[in-house]
């Protein structure tokens, strides 16, 4: 067998294409950044075809760069941005229109009239989530209505859906030539549209957001001995070599950092944070605004749950400070900016750019910085940015330890944020438990090459991929209980601030 896994992980800033051995150790990697399209507040989208191009250009240049071609891998894994939505026409490969991102607020009339109309328990008890721009069922019926021709040629098999492991997925495998239009559970899982304990499409739920069947992608597991197909030789990867592992990027993330027990859970701090637990095979329904969502499914094996407390807005809060305020140049200068000040100077930032997701789920919520006076500076802003990240952390820490009934002993990391020492501390600090950072801080990547390696035998069990994880760096909370808890009840009057700043319907 060959001694290689390759994954792609296709982001909402980035893809990177990374390549594993058997210890699960980086041979070789590659990432380009993609095109952020604003048209107008609270709109985001991204180009397909330019995600399909970077993904394909990653692919080669970290082939190269590792001197390794397709018959080095054993499998190829893809993990991604799960809820952005692209829909295309399968005859041409065109997009009818540019993805639409998780992030996008478009779609919030659409998520108010479900809960105005009573679907909202029904979405709730039947696919784990609540009735939220955030998702992709609502992203495709905005396409549907308001993009010219696409309902009639969805109604003609000319009009097909996916989140961006489908595109990437389909265009692997020969695109307009015969690619393969699948998706695996856990990105199904973040649609709205599929039923936790069927695994497939719910008709009622299609129903609602009046979205055909047929535009819809075959559901198969996260792991797939059965392959959902092979690369071209004409492609990227100038080889034919299997495609077995997808999964969307957070519970990628939770195989990376190998959460195969009940109450394991992870943070990863990428654009957003992402807090999963895993349940294990039962299905928890969250009582504190958190999701319930798919972990993974391994083959035949029985699929795996979790409760997840999705947070729009942390690393991206940093970007904002590089792209539009201009305060620092690069992602890095934000742990020096903000280690210029021994504390956040009274002010703290809340950034709603989006709305509030988990626990609060609020769309008429807005960003806002408050307590600010002459004597704040650029530094207390930049360290408040980081500040931010901890304590929505620390809402959905909360949450999740009402709904499982467990705290969480020890918080495991892993993302870019993970590089910036004092906001690993500042989490330790504000939750008041010890931060666990892996050797392999990637583990999205990770993950989806474990789950394509585990579908054709390149690792046997669960257990070697436990085996490989090893801690890097860990950090203790230093922080007395008294002024963990002024902290944070700063934090939830900032919180209070933002909320209704906008009209929905």
């Amino acid at each position: 067998m060959a001694d290689f896994v390759g994954a792609v992980d296709q982001g909402t800033t980035s893809t990177r294409f990374m390549i594993f051995d058997h210890g699960g150790n980086e041979i070789g990697k590659h990432q380009l950044e993609h095109e952020q399209i604003l048209p107008q507040a609270g709109w985001v989208e991204h180009n397909p075809l330019e995600i399909w191009e970077r993904t394909a250009l990653v692919i080669r240049t970290a082939l190269n760069e590792a001197n390794l071609a397709s018959v080095d891998l054993a499998a190829l894994g893809i993990t991604n941005q799960r809820e952005t939505a692209v829909v295309w026409n399968p005859r041409t490969g065109r997009p009818y229109y540019n993805a639409i991102v998780w992030q996008d607020t478009r779609t919030d009339r659409i998520a108010s009239a479900l809960e105005r109309e009573g679907k909202g328990d029904v979405i709730r008890q039947k696919a784990g989530l609540p009735p939220a721009t955030y998702f992709s069922g609502g992203k495709i019926q905005w396409i549907l209505e308001n993009v010219d021709g696409v309902r009639e040629a969805a109604e003609r098999g000319e009009a097909v859906f996916g989140n961006t492991d489908t595109w990437l997925l389909w265009n692997l495998t020969g695109g307009a030539e015969g690619g393969v239009h699948v998706t695996d559970v856990t990105n199904a899982s973040r649609t709205m549209l599929m039923n936790l304990e069927t695994l497939d499409w719910d008709e009622e739920l299609l129903s609602f957001f009046g979205i055909p069947r047929q535009m819809l992608p075959e559901i198969r597991p996260s792991s797939d001995p059965n392959h959902y197909g092979e690369t071209l030789t004409s492609g990227p990867l100038g080889g034919a070599v299997p495609l077995t592992g997808d999964l969307g990027d957070q519970q990628a993330a939770t195989v990376g950092q190998v959460c195969f027990a009940p109450g394991e859970s992870k943070n990863t701090y990428g654009t957003g944070n992402f807090l999963l637990e895993n349940t294990g095979t039962e299905i928890v329904r969250s009582k504190n605004g958190l999701l319930t969502t798919l972990g993974y499914k391994f083959g035949d094996e029985p699929a795996v749950y979790c409760l997840e407390g999705s947070i729009a807005v942390t690393g991206s809060a940093v970007q904002w400070l590089r792209d539009q305020l201009g305060i620092i140049s690069g992602a890095a200068e934000s742990e020096a900016l903000a280690r210029q000040v021994n504390d956040n100077g009274g002010i703290y930032f809340v950034p709603a750019f989006s709305g509030l997701f988990a626990p609060y789920w609020r769309s008429d919520a807005r960003g806002a910085i408050v307590g600010l006076s002459r004597f704040n500076t650029n530094a207390h802003l930049a360290r408040a940015t980081l500040e931010a990240i901890c304590y929505q952390s620390r809402d959905v820490a909360e949450a999740m330890a009402k709904d499982a009934g467990v705290e969480i002993s020890v918080l495991k990391v892993d993302g870019g944020v993970t590089a910036n020492e004092l906001c690993m501390q500042m989490q330790a600090d504000i939750l008041g438990v010890p931060v666990s950072k892996p050797v392999v801080a990637e583990t999205t990547a990770l993950g989806a090459a474990y789950a394509a390696g585990l579908a054709v035998g390149f690792w046997q069990t669960t257990d070697e991929l436990r085996a490989n994880w090893n801690e890097e760096r860990r950090w203790e909370p230093t922080w007395s209980e008294d002024q963990r808890e002024a902290g944070y009840a700063g934090w939830k009057k900032a919180v209070e601030r933002t909320f209704g700043w906008v009209d929905v319907d």
